[in-house]
């Protein structure tokens, strides 16, 4: 099958047994080709918030807190390779994202992650993975630079609750980091890659990672947050077998799943309507297919060569799966989603936003220029 044949396939109809919601929004998404990170990334950046309406009136005089992409320990690594190459958002991209903010008026830049089994300084994990924090920190014209683990309480005095508005799926709200709502803006910064529990990533499911294990890790405390998680959250995120610490809304339905290829889309899903993502960022230049890092078996390293960026996740997040050579309304059973439920329809279903291709204006590259196969 050609591009051109594939791509009037998946435009032809919204696909297999899924309703369309005409009421979630739909949003531009922007799509650049970026061969190699030394390329002029902040000038393509700047090109595609431009198409999107601009960088400023998103960011000025805002605090932007930007969750990335760093799943797994940084000693983790698939064959030798930097992190940043294969599973980790780039550090290049970090900074230019940083740079165009800091131009474009922010006040604050804090970039997050619940940084893989600990609850100490995410700066420490950045160091080890590679990338110049000093650097980084001084990226901003204008602007402050911070850091911050999410994984535990971190810099705040006390956990920020949200609820997840309508019918949730999974939990009636989540306990995060205070940097989740100490914020105007928040951003998902995500690398375009499969994902073995998910089928993909994108930045819906990077927001998986803003659940903090001190509440909802596989050693977080009965009745309290243990502020020095050394584990993920496998236990009571995945599988479902033991709820987060009693601090915290508790499962709706505890017991009745203990599927991850259900619990994981379900829980992303009511994140992505409990704290909404306002700006998209998919770092799509060098990464890898197969699963999400090198734990996973039968990984390969691709080069899409492509950044994507959105201001609705569920929008961003169909583009970028279609350039990925899928339907981003494929149901369960068909890839990406073969063992798991479509991230993006339950997000779709919460209202959040369109997976719709006839519905999302896509701007700079079309969709069949950057496409580029995942399927082996």
């Amino acid at each position: 099958m050609t591009r051109r044949e594939w791509i009037a396939m998946i435009a032809a109809a919204p696909l297999v047994n899924a309703a369309d919601n005409p009421q979630a929004p739909a949003a531009p998404v922007s799509i650049a080709k970026c061969a190699s990170y030394d390329e002029d990334v902040a000038s393509k950046l700047s090109a595609m918030f431009d198409q999107l309406g601009g960088l400023e009136r998103v960011v000025k005089n805002k605090t932007v807190t930007v969750k990335l992409n760093m799943t797994g320990a940084p000693s983790q690594r698939f064959q030798g390779l930097a992190p940043a190459v294969t599973h980790y958002t780039h550090p290049k991209l970090v900074g230019a994202a940083a740079y165009l903010m800091g131009r474009a008026g922010a006040k604050r830049i804090r970039f997050v992650e619940s940084a893989w089994a600990t609850g100490g300084p995410l700066e420490d994990v950045m160091l080890d993975s590679g990338w110049n924090v000093r650097s980084l920190a001084a990226a901003a014209p204008g602007g402050v630079v911070e850091f911050e683990n999410t994984n535990a309480l971190g810099k705040g005095k006390k956990y920020s609750r949200f609820p997840v508005p309508g019918s949730p799926y999974m939990y009636p709200a989540y306990d995060l980091n205070h940097a989740y709502e100490d914020t105007d803006v928040f951003v998902s910064m995500a690398k375009l890659k499969n994902h073995a529990t998910c089928g993909v990533t994108l930045s819906l499911k990077n927001c998986f990672g803003i659940i903090p294990a001190s509440i909802y890790g596989d050693d977080a405390g009965e009745k309290e947050p243990n502020e020095s998680p050394t584990r993920g959250r496998l236990r009571v995120g995945h599988e479902g077998r033991r709820q987060p610490s009693g601090s915290a809304p508790q499962e709706l339905h505890f017991g009745a799943n203990h599927d991850p290829g259900y619990r994981v889309p379900h829980i992303v899903a009511d994140l992505s309507a409990a704290r909404p993502i306002h700006l998209q960022i998919i770092d799509g230049v060098e990464t890898i297919a197969g699963g999400e890092g090198p734990w996973i078996r039968g990984i390969r390293t691709v080069k899409p060569g492509v950044l994507i960026a959105g201001l609705n996740p569920v929008c961003t997040d169909a583009v970028s799966v279609a350039v990925m050579g899928y339907n981003p309304r494929s149901t369960r059973g068909t890839a990406p989603f073969e063992t798991c439920d479509n991230t993006l329809m339950l997000a779709e279903g919460h209202g959040v936003g369109t997976t719709n291709l006839k519905r999302i204006e896509v701007r700079g590259v079309p969709i069949e220029q950057a496409l580029f196969k995942f399927q082996a």
